[in-house]
């Protein structure tokens, strides 16, 4: 992949396996970089003696097709790429070697084709074990057709096309069944029936190929157990024509050849395809022609092999079967192709392939069993053969990977292969399953959240009828702080009406709160309710006893009332903090520390520094944070005016060029004499919201949950952080958002072709500057029929 580039000029011949061609001409070999006549001498002789013979010409633009189409007659033209097919005579090969906007000039020359232990070979038995079997992918194979309705390929053929040519010059005629050079739909390129079926074996090889790359043998007698994607979806094209001439076929008449011209139609097919929405990840080429030491991008299909290959489709080319020891085959030579040379089981070279510097990869290519033609099976050998093996591995990759770019599913298949070291280099034989394991989505570490949410609507009994009892759980690492706070909205019953408990991890119970006593006499290490009645009401904890992670309970008891009360949400609030009165001398300071820890990365530019003191006249105060990094944030500043003799209050702060994990301080000055005072608290906290409620996904219906950001002043920053712990039979049917206060929405996922499964990742979200206050919900939108799934929860990081 991606071999440095080397202006050769291309023949347009195609060659698969082991048939012995009559001697042609091939350029390959004949010109050397830096020859200014676009037209290959191999061209130039194939015209002697008044010859007309179709070739290839690769222009530098699209724009100059119609100053070339003038030196003969046009056969074919391209819709993308900047080629056309012509007709040409001597005297045509010299108008178009004069026209500057020509590139390269090559015979349209038609060759024929290249050719249940492979599978285990490359681990694909057990990627297929895991679950990945290349569902939700396609692949494309350009061959002699396929029968589509053979039982190993499953009714998985989604789609068929046939480039096929007549030509009288050449004594070729189409295979398509309509008999015209070009047909789409249902049986177009079906190797059971119509013209091709008439051939036999001739007409076998791409029924061949793709049982490799995509078969499934379950519950058929006599079949190989798999290919190596035995859920992936398959395109069938027809790019060969029939000939009855020895001179094109040899001793075994009549034989199925591939013209150049048509490959480059069906390749334009495939980009029409991979437009149109279907998920094709790989276009398979078993065939090959010419000899070439470097790489080949002036070949007339080099142009929309890069297009697809910028399209996420690779497009997978037989090294060929000559034996050269440092050349391989055309398309093959082209730089982003990815170029398949053939190993025995045993990972030895074959006798035949190609090898070399060229080669990307080795897979098995001998004695290779698959499906043919009539619902049978049989053995082929070849670079052919070894090809499909690469095709279908990509298919899985991407089922592995499914936001992996297709150079990381190329790379990575390289990289974990087996080395297969030789003379001339050292080339990897494709080991998929090590490849998918590497891989495999790794779940996205989840942000240490501040607040953990639960929102579901309880009914509170009423007295004498029992209690509430709901439950969250805290994935957050350590001890619970010295100032855990809980917090939880009533509706129907005042808090006067209820005793509330709190129960830690391992059953300990905090009594907060008795309906019989005042809220002011609370236990030791309870600071009282924030605020009372019916909505509202917040307790700080001193649970610094307690581990963080694990599932805490809420128990609320209707005490006094036979009113039935609803609990509509409640929440634990996880800060690093400092407990403990601290004396406060006059005209002096002191620093209290609190330590972060698992956060990571900066602090966040809405970071809360919640103080509780009391002072003789705070006015007389200033209050400082200092940051790991010893940088100062103001709170508070010295004020004359300020006669008030407490504090109890949330700071916001953009603190975002310190880092967040290390030892924090507060520092409190007092700069006039005749007062002191006490530091009863202290605690720093950086935005970090966890709804841990379950929600169903329905199919094809939208979920949403919130987190209600009430006590939080400030705006947001840039960028916020979403991680997302969803279960969906099909993740490519979700659109995944988050909606702010205001009702703005922000994508985080779209509809794409995500296998199902287990989702835990994290997104990043541009957010235009607005309050942090109000409710965020994350959105769940379900686009397709046929699955469901359950939105476990997720984290919203500021």
């Amino acid at each position: 992949m991606k071999r440095p580039l080397w202006a050769a000029v291309i023949a347009g011949a195609i060659t698969i396996g082991f048939a012995v061609l009559p001697t042609t001409a091939q350029a390959g070999d004949l010109d050397p970089v830096g020859t200014v006549d676009p037209v290959s001498s191999a061209t130039y002789k194939a015209a002697e003696g008044g010859k007309k013979i179709r070739v290839n010409v690769v222009a530098v633009n699209r724009s100059d097709l119609s100053a070339a189409a003038e030196a003969g007659q046009v056969v074919r033209t391209f819709k993308k790429v900047p080629v056309t097919t012509l007709r040409v005579d001597t005297t045509g090969l010299k108008k178009l070697s004069a026209d500057p906007g020509v590139l390269s000039v090559t015979e349209d020359v038609p060759v024929p084709p290249s050719l249940d232990q492979t599978v285990p070979l490359v681990g694909a038995d057990k990627t297929t074990a895991k679950g990945l079997d290349g569902s939700g992918s396609t692949v494309a194979i350009l061959d002699t057709g396929v029968a589509v309705k053979h039982p190993f390929l499953g009714g998985r053929v989604t789609d068929e096309a046939c480039f096929s040519t007549t030509d009288e010059t050449y004594g070729s005629a189409s295979l398509c069944p309509g008999g015209t050079d070009v047909q789409e739909g249902p049986g177009s390129a079906d190797a059971d029936s119509g013209h091709c079926a008439e051939m036999g074996d001739a007409c076998s090889h791409g029924t061949h190929v793709a049982g490799i790359a995509a078969g499934n043998g379950t519950g058929l007698a006599g079949a190989p157990k798999q290919g190596v994607a035995p859920g992936a979806k398959i395109i069938a094209i027809q790019v060969f024509s029939r000939f009855d001439s020895p001179d094109y076929c040899g001793s075994v008449t009549p034989c199925a050849l591939s013209f150049t011209s048509d490959q480059l139609a069906a390749l334009e097919k495939v980009d029409a395809y991979k437009q149109a929405g279907k998920p094709v990840i790989a276009v398979n080429l078993s065939l090959g022609g010419g000899r070439y030491t470097a790489a080949c991008d002036a070949d007339p299909r080099a142009a929309i092999i890069n297009t697809l290959y910028n399209e996420g489709v690779a497009t997978v080319a037989a090294a060929g079967n000559q034996a050269y020891t440092n050349a391989v085959n055309s398309p093959a030579c082209v730089p982003n192709a990815v170029t398949v040379g053939a190993v025995t089981d045993d990972d030895q070279l074959t006798s035949y392939t190609n090898r070399g510097p060229l080669v990307d990869v080795f897979a098995p290519g001998q004695g290779v069993i698959s499906s043919l033609p009539g619902s049978t099976y049989g053995s082929k050998n070849g670079t052919s053969m070894a090809t499909p093996h690469v095709t279908g591995a990509l298919a899985v990759l991407r089922q592995a990977a499914p936001d992996a770019s297709l150079s990381n599913l190329v790379k990575t298949l390289a990289s974990t292969g087996k080395a297969i070291s030789y003379t001339e280099a050292t080339t990897p034989r494709i080991q998929v399953g090590a490849a998918a394991d590497t891989l495999a989505a790794k779940p996205d570490p989840k942000p240490r959240p501040t607040m953990v949410w639960d929102e579901k609507d309880s009914a509170i009994p009423g007295k004498g009828s029992g209690s509430l009892t709901r439950q969250l759980t805290s994935t957050v690492p350590g001890n619970a702080p010295s100032r855990l706070r809980l917090e939880f909205d009533v509706d129907g019953l005042g808090l006067n009406n209820l005793n509330v408990d709190l129960i830690d991890p391992n059953g300990k119970t905090y009594h907060l709160d008795d309906s019989a006593t005042p809220a002011a006499a609370t236990p030791s290490g309870i600071e009282a309710p924030s605020v009372g009645g019916p909505i509202g009401s917040a307790y700080y904890v001193d649970a610094s006893s307690s581990p963080a992670s694990g599932t805490w309970k809420l128990k609320l008891a209707n005490g006094y009332s036979t009113s039935v009360g609803t609990l509509l949400n409640w929440s634990l609030e996880f800060p690093f903090s400092k407990l403990g009165n601290v004396s406060i001398p006059d005209n002096g300071n002191i620093s209290a520390s609190v330590s972060a820890a698992n956060v990571g990365g900066n602090a966040s530019s809405a970071t809360q520094v919640s103080v509780n003191l009391t002072h003789q006249k705070i006015g007389d105060l200033k209050l400082e944070l200092i940051s790991p990094s010893s940088k100062t944030y103001v709170l508070k500043t010295v004020s004359t005016t300020d006669t008030t003799t407490s504090v109890n209050k949330t700071y916001i702060i953009n603190a975002s060029d310190s880092p967040a994990d290390g030892t924090w301080n507060l520092k409190v000055t007092d700069s006039v004499t005749g007062s002191i005072g006490t530091l009863k608290s202290w605690s720093v906290a950086f935005p970090t919201y966890e709804n841990r409620t379950s929600v169903a996904i329905p199919d094809q219906a939208t979920v949403a949950t919130g987190t209600d950001i009430w006590r939080s002043s400030g705006t947001t920053p840039t960028k916020a952080k979403v991680w997302v712990d969803l279960d969906h039979e099909w993740q490519g049917d979700l659109n995944i958002s988050l909606l702010g206060p205001g009702g703005k929405l922000y994508p985080l996922k779209a509809v794409g072709i995500q296998p199902g499964g287990h989702m835990q990742k994290l997104f990043t979200v541009d957010i235009p500057a607005q309050p942090i206050s109000g409710e965020w919900q994350l959105q769940v939108e379900d686009t397709d029929p046929g699955s469901t799934g359950t939105l476990n929860g997720w984290v919203l990081q500021f």
